[in-house]
């Protein structure tokens, strides 16, 4: 046995039987060794194909980050985070570094270190997470940005005679180290520091309208609370950060700042805004219109005298409908008018907001990060979507938080998991439509996903990295922003709050997701796949933007599985769209907001990249066939194929073969020393399945759907407990490369585990991907 293995104390047969992995954890092999354990691979796979469980426990050790690691990204990212400057925008709409040089950011959201506990060192302390160890994992399988979604308003739960001017100070110092241990491992910061869900508030700050309202849409509009706020982050931005002797204003790892969290005046919550607050939002609606047709009298002879109750002229107040009017198609009359004023009443008020932040942040904070104004949906992505980025414009960056998963049922469905739930399990390689980055760029502007997650129960996450690593490069999205962890490192299924019987749901920790980072996030990061041209560049004047007019194409309603759950949670963009939405996995899709009305807009035939289920990139590296639910990657450096294998097994590329026995899986082949793979002296295999809980169990339903209609899927029997359990890999590669002689199979933290016998035809490599592992490395 190679010096340093612990199997766990059980007898090496129970060890085989169970899983390859779990006999190899923990083993350190002296030089040359590798080729002494082959006959015993070989062992173990004979007898997972024949005797062994489908399954293989899924507990990897703390990574220790050794040196004799055959897969560690470290070395992608800079040695300190924005030790050239700070991230910059150039004028395709990329993110860039100071000398122009192109930055992709594979991205992440955390949540480590928010429950502290023991001290234990600078960036240890009052908290049960080492941060240094997290963001060296985080690094070492690719990520090179973390965005915090903290909340640094007033805590008076804590504090209940807090001040409104008072700053969370805990959520401040969280943030602070956080920032310090990520720039240290060359990870940037996206900072998300406010969302109005959690705001709170106390009678004695003299907000109109008192303690008991929800603060949606207030901030847009509010000054003493948006005077708070600009308090918030002028303690936030200009005081020293004690771990790195840095302001954040002046601190270049900070890359992005966002404004606010999801909110908006133009989605479904708008309306819950009532009493004082209603009536002072109603108050600037007279002021803008005055301002607009020259007196209130104008404007309501404008509208052709379609009054509301509630209209109050003499005392300087319009009623506003309700948002569900403007989700509908714009009427050609005077109460249309009036719906449009309110309409760009609405995306002005967001806008001007969005300009005073920007300009308090610049020209008195000095911050010198890029600034994302929100990343919210709206109450129509068709009539509204447009409206709302526009609103977005006074900052460089766009963005959005979009999830895909299914439907999930159940009395605690918005956090977790528990026995009786029913789910749908949605495949995007089956509904492209619905993949999360299929999204219109404004032109000029990086367009990040800040949250988003192949959401549990959905049981097809190994699909996710490999399809957004391969479209985002095409379309050019900047930083999709997986979502998320509470933990340093790998971690087991774990209840969703710590008490109540139930599993985890919004985590990107899984084997198949976290496990396929690294390939993945390698394509990405070094522009292996191609940006494509774009297919359509929409040009849409203002006046089209408040009238809501239906634009050329539009994005599918975002889908957040705590709002969602009925029919509509699992539709794309409506089919009233002039461009079909395979648009989106053909090539970029751009617009234009505030164009000339002169300005014409450009699409491009799509018939030369489609053919029925079959729709293939136009750069020619991608295809995607729904029908099958089959995706390929081919390039010089990249290839692979995620799959449902059971309806299409046998693949060839130019360089790679796969034939897989697996029903689901991917499996990516990237070269590691960035030569192409057939001439590449080594080369990364990864392949990830599926994986459930130990002692998960599900039996096939009919869900009856919100608003009528049903649809197959799952109720769960029992949600299980640890350990993962990952379904063995059943699958056969070959590579057209005439050096590689050898294949390593890895463990999860990139440790060489033992030698994979491999056969050479003439110039192919052939192997049998072997058990209990998702990493192979071929030199």
């Amino acid at each position: 046995m190679p010096q340093g293995c612990h199997p766990s104390g059980e007898a090496p047969s129970a060890v085989i039987n169970a899983t390859f992995y779990r006999f190899f954890r923990g083993c350190r092999y002296p030089a040359g060794s590798l080729g002494s354990v082959a006959g015993l691979l070989l062992a173990v796979a004979a007898h997972a194909q024949t005797a062994a469980p489908s399954t293989w426990a899924f507990s990897p050790e703390r990574d220790r980050f050794q040196t004799g690691a055959l897969l560690d990204l470290r070395h992608l990212n800079e040695a300190v985070a924005g030790q050239s400057g700070f991230v910059q925008v150039n004028q395709q709409g990329r993110f860039v570094r100071p000398d122009g040089q192109p930055i992709r950011f594979w991205a992440v959201n955390s949540d480590v270190d928010r429950q502290p506990q023991v001290a234990r060192g600078p960036l240890w302390p009052q908290g049960g997470s080492d941060l240094a160890h997290h963001a060296r994992f985080l690094a070492k399988r690719g990520v090179n940005m973390v965005r915090q979604h903290r909340q640094i308003s007033p805590d008076l739960q804590t504090h209940p005679d807090a001040l409104l001017t008072d700053i969370n100070e805990a959520e401040r110092d969280a943030i602070w180290r956080m920032v310090a241990a990520m720039r240290k491992e060359g990870i940037y910061t996206t900072l998300s520091p406010y969302w109005a869900v959690p705001m709170k508030f106390a009678q004695s700050w003299g907000i109109a309208g008192g303690n008991e309202q929800a603060a949606l849409g207030l901030l847009f509009f509010d000054e003493t609370l948006r005077s708070a706020y600009k308090v918030w982050l002028k303690k936030l931005l200009t005081e020293k950060n004690p771990y790195t002797g840095l302001s954040l204003a002046q601190d270049p790892s900070l890359a992005v700042f966002q404004l606010q969290n999801e909110d908006s005046l133009l989605f479904w919550t708008v309306d819950a805004i009532q009493g004082p607050q209603r009536a002072a939002l109603e108050r600037r609606f007279a002021q803008f219109v005055q301002s607009k047709h020259g007196s209130l009298e104008a404007a309501q002879a404008a509208w052709g005298r379609s009054g509301m109750e509630g209209d109050q002229p003499a005392a300087g107040r319009l009623a506003l409908v309700n948002i569900w009017e403007l989700t509908q198609p714009p009427a050609q009359n005077g109460r249309g008018r009036r719906i449009a004023d309110q309409t760009e009443f609405y995306a002005r008020t967001m806008h001007d907001f969005n300009r005073e932040m920007v300009d308090y942040l610049r020209k008195e904070l000095g911050m010198k990060s890029l600034i994302n104004a929100g990343n919210w949906k709206t109450a129509s992505a068709e009539r509204l979507g447009d409206v709302e980025r526009w609103s977005y414009l006074p900052g460089e960056v766009d963005a959005v938080n979009h999830y895909f998963g299914g439907v999930h049922q159940g009395p605690d469905n918005g956090w977790a998991i528990m026995q009786g739930d029913r789910f749908t399990s949605d495949s995007a390689l089956l509904q492209p439509h619905l993949l999360p980055v299929n999204l219109k760029q404004t032109q000029g502007r990086p367009m990040m996903v800040t949250e988003s997650a192949w959401v549990l129960p959905n049981a097809h996450g190994a699909e996710g990295p490999f399809l957004i690593a391969a479209y985002t490069s095409l379309t050019s999205v900047a930083a999709y922003h997986w979502f998320a962890t509470v933990h340093e490192g790998w971690a087991p299924p774990h209840s969703a709050n710590g008490y109540q019987p139930s599993q985890h749901k919004w985590t990107f920790v899984t084997p198949e997701v976290l496990g396929s980072f690294p390939a993945a996030a390698l394509a990405y990061r070094r522009g292996d796949i191609r940006t494509g041209q774009p297919v359509l560049v929409e040009q849409r004047p203002l006046p089209a933007l408040w009238q809501r007019q239906t634009p050329r194409l539009f994005e599918g309603a975002s889908f957040d599985p705590n709002r969602d759950t009925g029919a509509g949670a699992r539709t794309g963009p409506a089919s009233r769209a002039a461009v079909s939405p395979d648009a989106f996995l053909v090539g970029p899709v751009q617009v234009r907001l505030g164009a000339d009305l002169a300005a014409a807009t450009y699409a491009a035939d799509l018939g030369a990249w489609t053919d029925g289920d079959r729709i293939r990139a136009n750069t020619g590296e991608l295809t995607l066939d729904h029908r099958l639910g089959v995706a390929t990657v081919d390039t010089p450096r990249t290839q692979g194929v995620a799959a449902h294998f059971h309806r299409a097994p046998v693949h060839q590329l130019s360089t790679l073969g796969v034939r897989s026995d697996n029903p689901f899986g991917a499996l990516m082949a990237t070269s590691l020393d960035d030569k192409p793979l057939d001439e590449s002296r080594s080369v990364l295999l990864q392949y990830a399945t599926q994986s459930r809980p130990t002692g998960w169990r599900e039996k096939p339903v009919t869900l009856a759907l919100e608003g009528g209609g049903t649809a197959p899927g799952w109720e769960i029997e029992s949600y299980g407990g640890a350990p993962w359990q990952v379904v063995q890999p059943r699958i056969q590669v070959s590579l057209r490369n005439p050096y590689l002689r050898r294949a390593t199979a890895l463990d999860m933290n990139g440790m060489p585990l033992a030698a994979v016998p491999v056969q050479r035809q003439g110039g192919t490599l052939r192997l049998r991907f072997p058990p209990a592992t998702m990493y192979v490395v071929l030199r």
